[in-house]
């Protein structure tokens, strides 16, 4: 094949969605449906000796949830499938807003019972920015839920696209009977209990056969009127306002009895485009170009915690990877060997030795590789996009056995450099600052530092709140602001000058007496390039 055919048949998602909408179950399941697993995990049975293939941290079988970013790579219909499984917890925002720089579309899931939750908007903000493509799944058909209409009305007013049903609902809860396929004109009727896949689901097409009209009632009367408003009041699917975000398809079922799941992987292989063009700061990069180009997107410690490895994942964005090439990191000039690079089903990973734009790589390194970095055959080009947020919440890291010190620092350096927390070194002083953008990072932070690197750490508030990251138009001007507030000032991961305060006031005075200091709520890793998101 070529390497524009290899690229047409590439699709690249991300699944996000509020915490507790499925999201873990259905990554479970459309592994499930491509024939990557047999057998799906259960997220919800804690204690069982099966977990969600998806979620490998230790943290994550203990609580069922995912804290971390998982990807996946699979087949369906000649297609290649790179999935991302991220975070759901708002609290690892940070990780999935990463993450979705490196797709080219989302699958939304939304919990029926709940409609649009926060985490779900906060999300689809980070889409909306970037006019991702977004498929929507309505998931727990199978509960007692909200009316199918008024959760189209919601999705539509709340996040401000059209929304066209590809499917529907036939009842909910105890008497949820299946779906209706929109574009088909039939019924799938709903089997409950599966955790395998099936190819002998019932099919219904003759809807005057009083039967069946008998067997699903009410039910079926009243879908058929909804059908009827639908479609006179929906608006017509249009790809190309698919594709410009503005418009989501949207599918029913229930993802934990694999219900409408097959319907979202054919509509990803469908409708989900192939891997476009990518912007870097000197120009724009087409993904059938013969030189190889790839952003690092996320950096994980510990994959494999017996050999304390760390895994760079690289999205690439153009030509043909093959092992063995040699690769140069842009930031820093170094060639990195790719004898050893690998790809994923989630904690499984099999060495590589050919891939194509939109597949994700995984690179073992340490500490060569930076989240932001580029990695290219020569070219001097530096992918742009990849935010760090200044955080919102500070702690101090003490250790409870000084004799551990050295594997504290090595700790919280790797979990650092893959963005699990931000490590702020101060200028004055030996006490490392931790900032988050939730409570949990810490929770994680501490867990992993005890499980991963055999360190007691104890945490405690600081008495900063606020960070901002400073530049200036002349290095002697930042120079001598560094110098008048040695107290306030911290490196962090790459040595970015950080201004910490207590309260705005403090902020406030600083840029009032320093007009030539520019201060930052967003940095992008790009040579430190920093967004205008600056304090007014």
């Amino acid at each position: 094949m070529t390497i524009n055919n290899e690229v047409a048949r590439r699709r690249t998602f991300a699944i996000i969605s509020h915490p507790d909408a499925g999201k873990t179950t259905l990554t479970e399941k459309l592994l499930m449906y491509a024939g990557a697993i047999h057998i799906a995990g259960s997220v919800k049975a804690r204690k069982a000796s099966r977990h969600a293939t998806s979620d490998w941290m230790e943290i994550e079988k203990q609580r069922g949830i995912s804290v971390a970013s998982s990807v996946m790579q699979l087949e369906y219909r000649d297609c290649v499938i790179n999935l991302l499984d991220t975070p759901g917890h708002q609290d690892f925002s940070e990780d999935t807003y990463r993450v979705l720089t490196a797709v080219d579309a989302a699958l939304m899931v939304i919990d029926a019972a709940n409609g649009v939750e926060a985490q779900t908007l906060r999300l689809l903000d980070v889409c909306r920015a970037r006019n991702t493509p977004i498929i929507t799944f309505i998931n727990k058909m199978d509960r007692e839920v909200r009316d199918p209409i008024t959760l189209i009305d919601e999705i539509e007013q709340t996040l401000g696209m059209s929304v066209v049903p590809f499917t529907w609902p036939i009842g909910m809860g105890r008497n949820f009977h299946g779906v209706f396929d929109l574009r088909r004109n039939c019924m799938r009727v709903f089997q409950p209990g599966e955790d395998r896949v099936s190819n002998d689901d019932e099919v219904i097409t003759n809807f005057d056969d009083p039967v069946i009209a008998e067997r699903f009632g009410a039910s079926l009367t009243d879908a058929q009127q909804e059908i009827d408003l639908i479609k006179g009041a929906s608006t017509t699917f249009n790809r190309n306002a698919f594709l410009e975000g503005q418009q989501t398809p949207v599918f029913f079922g229930s993802a934990i009895n694999n219900f409408g799941v097959r319907e979202v992987l054919d509509s990803l292989v469908d409708l989900a485009p192939s891997p476009g063009s990518r912007k870097a700061l000197q120009r724009e990069v087409q993904p059938e170009e013969k030189k190889f180009s790839g952003v690092v997107f996320k950096i994980q410690a510990n994959m494999n915690p017996s050999h304390r490895d760390r895994i760079a994942f690289v999205r690439i964005c153009s030509g043909q990877f093959k092992r063995g090439m040699n690769l140069k990191v842009v930031r820093s000039g170094k060639d990195i060997r790719t004898s050893t690079v690998v790809s994923f089903l989630s904690q499984r990973r099999e060495l590589l030795d050919i891939a194509y734009p939109g597949d994700i790589i995984g690179i073992p390194n340490h500490g060569t590789l930076q989240l932001g970095d580029t990695l290219t055959e020569g070219e001097a080009l530096q992918f742009t996009g990849l935010p760090f947020f200044a955080p919102e919440i500070f702690q101090t890291v003490e250790i409870a056995d000084p004799m551990r010190s050295k594997q504290l620092k090595l700790g919280l350096t790797q979990l650092g450099e893959e963005g699990a927390i931000q490590v702020f070194r101060p200028h004055i002083g030996n006490t490392l600052l931790l900032g988050a953008v939730g409570n949990l990072q810490f929770e994680v932070v501490t867990h992993r530092l005890q499980h991963e690197y055999g360190v007691e750490a104890r945490i405690a508030p600081a008495k900063y709140q606020i960070a901002r990251w400073i530049t200036a138009d002349d290095p002697r001007e930042l120079q001598r602001f560094i110098n008048a507030n040695t107290h306030r000032i911290a490196y962090d991961a790459v040595d970015a000058p950080t201004f910490l305060a207590s309260y705005g006031a403090e902020l406030s005075v600083a840029q009032e007496n320093w007009e030539s200091i520019q201060f930052h709520k967003l940095r992008e890793h790009a040579g430190l390039v920093f967004q205008t998101h600056m304090d007014s």
